[in-house]
C-alpha cells in the first residue's frame, strides 16, 4: 500500500505538465423539488447517515466514507417528495489504511491539503469544506425506485440519479442507495485523470468513483 501512496505523490507531478481539457457535462441540471404543505418533515441524523466511497487505480483501490452533517426530506403519504443533506468534505476518511501505513498521507492528499497549486486537483476542503445534494425528483417504476438530484461539489452543480429503497418506519425514515458512480473529472478533480491528462501510462486512477450512500432521519 506504501508504494501506491507514493506512486499518487509522483503521478501529481507528472499530471500537471500536460493538460487534454476539461470534462464536460450535457445534462441539464433541475430546479430542486418542493415539498407540499401538508408533508412531514425527518431531520437527517448525522450520526448515523454517510456516504461509502471506492477509488481504484490499476495498483489497487482504496475506500472509505464521508458524513453527512445536516439535511431533511419531506414525506407525503409515504413517498419522499423534496430533501437535501450536506457532505462534510473535511470528514473524507479512508478505511483500508492503518495509521502510520500512508492513511493520514492519502486524507490530506484527498482534501487536497498538501501544496496549494495541487489543491484543485482534489476536493480543497479549504476553499469548499461542504458539498451539498439537492433532490429534484424521486420516481418509482415497477417496484425500481430511482432518486434524482443535484450535487454540488466544488462549488460545481450537476445531475446525479441513483436507484435507492426508501423505509419509513414511525418516525424514522431510512434511504439507502444502491452502489452507483460518479465522474469525478466533472467536479474537477482532475487528479490523475487520464482523460484529463497525457503521459500517464499506468499511473492514472480511475475517473469514476463507486458512491453507497445511507441517509437517517427522525420526525
Amino acid at each position: 500500500m506504501k508504494k501506491i501512496i507514493l506512486s499518487l505523490v509522483v503521478v501529481t507531478t507528472l499530471s500537471l505538465t500536460s493538460c487534454k481539457k476539461e470534462a464536460e457535462s450535457t445534462e441539464p441540471v433541475e430546479t430542486a423539488a418542493e415539498a407540499s404543505a401538508d408533508a412531514n418533515t425527518f431531520k437527517v441524523d448525522a450520526t448515523k447517515s454517510s456516504i461509502e466511497w471506492v477509488g481504484t487505480k490499476p495498483a489497487g483501490k482504496h475506500n472509505g466514507t464521508i458524513s453527512l452533517s445536516a439535511g431533511e426530506l419531506s414525506l407525503n403519504n409515504g413517498k419522499v417528495e423534496s430533501g437535501k443533506f450536506t457532505i462534510d468534505m473535511n470528514s473524507i476518511t479512508v478505511l483500508d489504511l492503518k495509521a502510520g501505513d500512508g492513511k493520514e498521507d492519502l486524507e490530506g492528499h484527498l482534501k487536497g491539503l498538501g501544496k496549494e497549486e495541487d489543491a484543485d486537483h482534489f476536493f480543497n476542503t479549504k476553499k469548499f469544506p461542504e458539498g451539498t445534494f439537492e433532490i429534484t425528483s424521486v420516481e418509482t417504476v415497477d417496484a425500481k425506485t430511482t432518486v434524482n438530484g443535484n450535487l454540488t461539489l466544488k462549488g460545481i452543480t450537476k445531475p446525479v440519479s441513483f436507484p435507492a429503497s426508501i423505509a419509513v418506519d414511525g418516525n424514522n425514515l431510512t434511504l439507502s442507495s444502491e452502489s452507483f458512480k460518479i465522474n469525478r473529472t466533472l467536479w474537477g478533480v482532475n487528479y490523475a485523470s487520464k482523460s484529463i491528462f497525457d503521459n500517464l501510462k499506468d499511473k492514472f486512477v480511475d475517473d469514476e468513483i463507486e458512491l453507497k450512500v445511507t441517509v437517517t432521519a427522525t420526525k
